[in-house]
């Protein structure tokens, strides 16, 4: 039987293939198609049956990960979207928190709402914070709200309703009328999307959900039909922004969940592979074409946030807590204003791409600076199925770097990585020294097509003792989607002081949750064994503003006292201290519904080679000022030894990614085939 994995990035397409009865993997890159993901996606799916010999009849799993959505609201490429909202709230958006991203940057700007103001237009109603009706929903108003929207030619909807969290009743009968008047129109309603307090963020992810709505569901619809053109007989499933799976049908209803969807399953996989090599504290360093993406993973537990913005909107979703900045193998570098040199956050993408691969880009980016160090193979990447051009490569940072700023081209092209490292280390430390932990209990595991290159220096500056390179690790994010669950998360907000009589209204509102968790997995035809959830409660002081989630291993009439107790050893270990004689308010209940998937083995023993038979080249490669050209040898990953040393420099190739290790580094074969540079 087969499973298929994939990754749809900005540059590559990343596949894995694993035959889970021999526990073979193959693994397989084609160049993303960005007008429409789902052609790379079923071209390299049937051009890698193809090459492996494999039967798409076998496929009995296929499930991938996408940036579609984040990607249509970065380049602001949603449809035309219309807002219903109680009277008196239709500038939320535009209002938003009173909060700036750069404090003392004064030309910062605020991203433009996504819902022009025509398109945003009051109706008549109003639901107390008790859910209680203290105005009825007036639908004649609400029929020429929704006609007036018509008129103005917006392809989807968003309602959102004050107070709708508590009882959505206004919010359903406002969908009905759009549904009868705008019978094709893609509607969402808070209730559904997020039925959490905070108007703003709820707004906020009510709208997002409506934009990029219609054009997932096409996206969906082609990429489901491309894939059963292949051959394979099952329904691709959609890895979303907390690391878990959704049929297409819940996506199409809820395509803000998929967010981070790459990225996520980047850091799923990535606690899987490096618990089997031993290691649960990781710092995961996810470098691709577009940006780099770094996670903390404590005890082998990635770490969740409900709060994130995509492209400066809030977005609250539960996610996998990953920092994501502009600097990629695409990351275009450039001289600005002031004769300084920048790199990213404009990416070359898969089109044009680098100078060096040939296909018309004329801008230096960070895979061109490697290059032309010869980091990178100078003459061929993808085990030689994509020429490359070093020449051109050259030619792009001279004339574009070193001869602006009277330096050489060495200088220049060191200069690019350099200032790379320095953003990458920066984020590296926003998830970690920042929030107190301490990167020497940490090993940083580099993965994405460009981690490897740059994870040494980046290990070196953050002051992390070691480096983890997994089995091709430019599809990581890929072999992320073969150890994920099926999974959603509901949420209800309570907003009630913990005591006996509401710890009772409590266990009753987890009762529903689960009610709503049973029946969204039996419309996902997961079978009862199956089937569990894990529930927390959000909680805080009174008087406090911000909450954190307590975990519950399940939840009783009598069990108070023990949450109270957890809530308190919960805020000691997050901010240093409890307060024991201040009540406590328990804020939103969260279940996680999953369904189990059985999952493929990510690792197995390797064999290993000779370092002999690995050694495939010796090229001059550029290591700094300090060091300059060195005579460095080229191994072939997959021939070298396991548990045998090999001292920096040298380089070591792959069909996906390239690992650097710098003079005075040293690296070995794991028994699982990790590399494990020290």
């Amino acid at each position: 039987m087969l499973r298929i994995g994939v990754d749809v990035g900005g540059s590559f397409t990343d596949f894995v293939l694993i035959d889970t009865h021999k526990a073979e993997f193959r693994f397989f890159k084609i160049s993303s198609t960005p007008h429409d993901p789902s052609v790379a996606i079923a071209e390299g799916a049937k051009e890698m049956l193809r090459l492996f010999d494999a039967d798409p009849s076998q496929v009995t799993f296929f499930g991938h990960g996408t940036t579609v959505a984040t990607n249509m609201i970065i380049e602001r490429r949603g449809v035309a979207t219309g807002l219903l909202t109680t009277r008196g709230f239709r500038d939320v958006l535009a209002i938003g928190r009173q909060t700036r991203p750069m404090l003392f940057d004064y030309s910062a700007v605020k991203p433009e709402a996504l819902v022009d103001r025509y398109r945003r237009v009051e109706v008549d109603e109003r639901v107390n914070a008790k859910g209680e009706v203290v105005q009825d929903i007036d639908l004649a108003q609400t029929e020429e709200a929704v006609k007036s929207l018509r008129d103005s030619g917006v392809e989807s909807v968003a309602i959102c309703f004050l107070h709708s969290y508590r009882n959505a009743e206004h919010e359903q009968r406002a969908r009905e009328v759009v549904q009868r008047l705008m019978p094709n129109t893609y509607v969402s309603i808070s209730s559904d999307v997020l039925p959490e307090f905070r108007e703003y963020e709820r707004t906020s992810t009510t709208v997002l959900n409506a934009y990029v709505g219609p054009p997932m569901k096409s996206y969906l619809a082609r990429l489901e039909e491309r894939v059963n053109e292949v051959g394979i007989p099952v329904e691709p499933l959609t890895v979303h922004s907390n690391g878990g799976l959704l049929s297409l049908k819940s996506v199409e209803e809820l395509p803000v969940l998929t967010c981070l969807s790459g990225p996520a399953a980047g850091v799923v996989g990535a606690a899987a592979v490096g618990g089997a090599a031993g290691f649960s504290d990781l710092i995961t360093f996810d470098v691709g074409g577009t940006s780099t993406d770094v996670s903390l993973i404590e005890k082998g537990r990635p770490k969740f946030t409900p709060n994130r913005l995509v492209a400066g909107y809030p977005a609250k979703v539960p996610m996998v807590d990953i920092h994501v900045i502009g600097a990629g193998g695409g990351s275009i570098a450039h001289v600005d204003d002031a004769r300084g040199l920048k790199v990213g956050p404009r990416s070359a993408g898969a089109a044009p791409g680098p100078a060096a691969y040939g296909k018309g880009g004329t801008e230096p980016t960070l895979t061109d600076a490697n290059i032309y160090l010869r980091r990178l193979n100078p003459v061929a990447l993808l085990e030689g199925r994509m020429p490359i051009d070093r020449d051109r490569a050259a030619a792009a940072i001279r004339e574009r770097i070193a001869d602006p700023l009277g330096i050489s081209v060495d200088e220049a092209a060191y200069g690019m990585l350099q200032i790379a490292s320095a953003s990458m280390s920066r984020a590296i430390r926003a998830i970690s020294t920042e929030h107190g932990h301490d990167l020497a209990h940490f090993t940083l595991m580099a993965f994405g097509g460009a981690g490897p290159l740059h994870a040494s220096e980046v290990a070196r500056e953050c002051g992390i003792p070691r480096l983890l390179v997994p089995i091709e690790p430019g599809t990581m994010c890929a072999r992320g989607a073969l150890v994920s669950n099926v999974s959603r998360d509901f949420v209800r907000t309570q907003l009630a002081i913990a005591n006996q009589a509401s710890w009772e209204v409590i266990c009753e509102a987890v009762e529903r949750l689960q009610r709503d968790g049973e029946q969204w997995l039996e419309g996902e035809k997961i079978e009862q064994q199956d089937r569990k959830f894990v529930l927390s409660l959000d909680a805080r002081y009174v008087g406090q503003n911000h909450d954190i989630p307590v975990d519950m291993a399940g939840i009783s009439v009598d069990g108070l006292d023990g949450f109270v107790k957890a809530f308190h050893d919960a805020h000691l270990n997050q901010y240093g201290y409890a307060i024991d004689d201040v009540a406590v308010e328990i804020v939103n209940c969260r279940l996680k519904a999953v369904g189990v998937v059985p999952n493929a083995v990510l690792m197995t023993p390797v064999k290993g080679g000779s370092l002999a038979s690995a050694l495939i080249d010796s090229r001059s490669v550029y290591f700094g000022p300090a060091d300059g050209w060195l005579d460095t040898k080229v191994y072939r990953r997959k021939s070298l030894p396991v548990a045998e040393s090999v001292v920096g420099p040298t380089i070591i190739e792959e069909m996906s990614s390239t690992t650097v290790v710098h003079p005075g580094q040293k690296a070995q074969l794991d028994h699982y085939g990790n590399i494990v540079i020290d």
